[in-house]
């Protein structure tokens, strides 16, 4: 679907949501692509890939299943692969992979028709697809994604704020032209979703989800067939803020400023409102504007509004004293 058609209630009533499935199917993604688009991607790569590998190799049938979900060859998906978040309270993991475990063996064969472009070879055409996709999706949840689950969940609620605040300044414009490659709105109506010539499809009236992963592989869209009342946009972070939440706070610098407050300083290389910073450390909204205020009276950092919102961003002195430190 390269074009959307939207009409105002759909749009107005447009949300963003957190999904730790999107988040491990991202993973999946990222896995199997094996090349991180910067070194934090590279350094779970280099952690996780081995152990993947090693588990597909032991169970080729999988491994078959996935690289046919996949769609390397027509860039499309298995629908059941990436089912659309249901749009209703925080779910846990668990709670949405049961969703795919509850698809039947028939629309998975669809789907992975679609995704491979032809027929599904008869040594896929099983019983326990689902199960088997979902059961490799569960181990890496549990192995690579949950341990650090905090801390992705603060980047993706990080992102969350950032796209309601340029929503607030320039409307769709501006928080959706540069969620994902291809992807702009074209105002009358009309969301381009990607650069495929396929003909527009028109979702008013439908429930339209955003949800941001930190994987630059989280780029897709799905929908609920075939009712298609609830379309999901799944797109990456922004890049700043994942790199925020990743940059190390050099040991001088903790000792000296203490470790909450270097980790602010050493964050707003960045610019940042105090909602960001809250999502991205951790910390309660009183103590980052303690740390605010300190830095800002010892000049380290300084502050300028965008609409509604106040930005932080390091000074001069501020770079200096960061870019000063050995890294650990």
């Amino acid at each position: 679907m390269g074009l959307w058609l939207i009409s105002a209630d759909t749009l107005a009533g447009g949300r963003f949501v957190v999904s730790a499935l999107a988040e491990t199917t991202a993973c999946l993604k990222l896995l199997d692509k094996a090349q991180g688009a910067h070194p934090g991607e590279q350094a779970w790569l280099d952690a996780h890939l081995g152990a993947y590998r090693r588990r597909l190799a032991g169970d080729p049938i999988t491994a078959k299943l996935i690289d046919a979900a996949l769609g390397r060859k027509t860039h499309w998906n298995a629908d059941f692969l990436t089912l659309p978040h249901p749009g209703t309270g925080s779910l846990t993991f668990h709670e949405e992979l049961a969703d795919l475990r509850r698809i039947t063996a028939e629309q998975a064969h669809a789907d992975l028709e679609v995704s491979l472009g032809h027929p599904v070879p008869g040594e896929l055409r099983r019983p326990d697809v689902t199960e088997r996709v979902a059961d490799l999706l569960e181990w890496i949840w549990t192995e690579t994604v949950e341990p650090t689950w905090e801390r992705r969940r603060r980047v993706i609620e990080a992102d969350m704020v950032a796209r309601v605040g340029q929503l607030s300044q320039g409307g769709w414009a501006a928080a959706l032209d540069d969620m994902r490659p291809g992807m702009r709105w074209l105002g009358d109506g009309r969301l381009q979703i990607n650069l495929w010539d396929f003909p527009p499809h028109d979702i008013s009236g439908a429930q339209l989800l955003f949800i941001p992963v930190t994987p630059r592989t989280g780029r897709w869209v799905a929908w609920q067939e075939p009712v298609n009342d609830r379309y999901v946009i799944v797109y990456p972070c922004s890049g700043p803020l994942v790199w925020a939440d990743e940059t190390p706070v050099p040991e001088g610098l903790e000792r000296l400023l203490g470790t909450a407050r270097a980790g602010v300083l050493v964050l707003l290389a960045t610019p940042l409102s105090t909602t960001q910073l809250v999502a991205l450390t951790g910390q309660r909204l009183g103590s980052v504007g303690r740390h605010l205020k300190v830095l800002h009276d010892a000049r380290l950092i300084d502050r300028r509004r965008a609409g509604r919102s106040v930005l932080y961003y390091r000074t001069a002195t501020g770079n200096a004293l960061v870019e000063a430190q050995p890294r650990p």
